[in-house]
C-alpha cells in the first residue's frame, strides 16, 4: 500500500503564455489553504484550453517530486525547476511515480477520495515553458509524464494530507506500461491489448479513443 504526505498544492488561472496570443494555466502557485477538491478539479485553478485540459477525467494533475532531480541534471540553467510547479502539477508529492502507479488506483488524500485515470500526454508548451526545444520529445522517451486523477469523492485537502492508497483493481496496468502504448510508441505487435484499454472502465475516454485507434491500426 502506498502512503505518502502531499509536499504541495499548486493552482492557478489563465494567463497570457504563447507566442500567438494562447492562454494557459501552466505557471502554478503553491498554496497552504484548504481548499475544495471537486469533481472539475481544485477551488481556484482554471485551463487555459477547455477542449484538451480539464474534465473529469483530468480534475487533478499530480507530477512526482523526485522526477526533478533528472530534469535539473538535463537542464541546469533553468530557474524554473527550483520549485514545485514546473510541469503545471497541481499535487507534488514522491512515492507515486509511473512505475509504482497503476491505472485505477484509489487514494483517500484529505477529505476527497481519486482515482488515477491516465498518464499525461505532454504537448508544446512544456517546450516554451522551459524555453527548450526537447522537452516534449524528453517526456516522451523517458516516460516522466505525472499522471492524472478523476475525483470519486468531493472534499477539502491542503499540502501536509497524506494520499493513502485505497484499492489497486488493475495491478497490471503501471503507468509507465500504459504510457509507452499509448503514447510512447511500443503499440506495435500489442493489438489484443490496445482493445482491452479501448474499453477500459478506468482510462480516461480520450485514451480509450485513441486506444482503440491504435488497435484498428495494427
Amino acid at each position: 500500500m502506498i502512503r505518502t504526505p502531499l509536499k504541495h498544492v499548486l493552482i492557478s488561472t489563465p494567463q497570457p503564455f504563447g507566442d500567438d496570443g494562447e492562454m494557459s494555466a501552466i505557471a502554478k502557485t503553491e498554496t497552504d489553504a484548504s481548499l475544495m477538491l471537486g469533481f472539475e478539479g481544485l477551488e481556484g485553478n482554471k485551463v487555459g484550453d477547455a477542449l484538451r485540459h480539464g474534465g473529469r477525467d483530468k480534475a487533478l494533475h499530480l507530477y512526482p517530486a523526485e522526477h526533478y532531480a533528472y530534469w535539473k541534471d538535463k537542464y541546469p540553467d533553468l530557474d524554473v525547476l527550483e520549485r514545485p510547479g514546473a510541469f503545471g502539477e497541481n499535487f507534488s508529492c514522491e512515492g507515486l511515480t509511473e512505475e509504482k502507479l497503476c491505472l485505477g488506483d484509489v487514494f483517500r488524500v484529505g477529505e476527497a477520495l481519486i482515482q488515477c485515470s491516465h498518464a499525461r500526454q505532454p504537448c508544446w508548451k512544456l517546450n516554451h515553458r522551459f524555453g527548450k526545444k526537447d522537452v516534449l520529445k524528453t517526456v516522451v522517451q523517458s516516460g516522466k509524464s505525472g499522471s492524472y486523477f478523476r475525483v470519486l469523492e468531493e472534499g477539502h485537502v491542503r499540502s501536509g494530507d497524506e494520499l493513502v492508497q485505497q484499492e489497486r483493481p488493475w495491478p497490471d496496468w503501471p503507468l509507465d506500461k500504459l504510457f509507452g502504448l499509448i503514447i510512447g510508441g511500443k503499440h506495435k505487435g500489442r493489438g489484443a491489448e490496445l482493445k482491452t484499454l479501448a474499453e477500459h472502465p478506468a482510462l480516461a475516454e480520450n485514451w480509450r479513443l485513441r486506444a482503440g485507434e491504435l488497435a484498428e491500426g495494427q
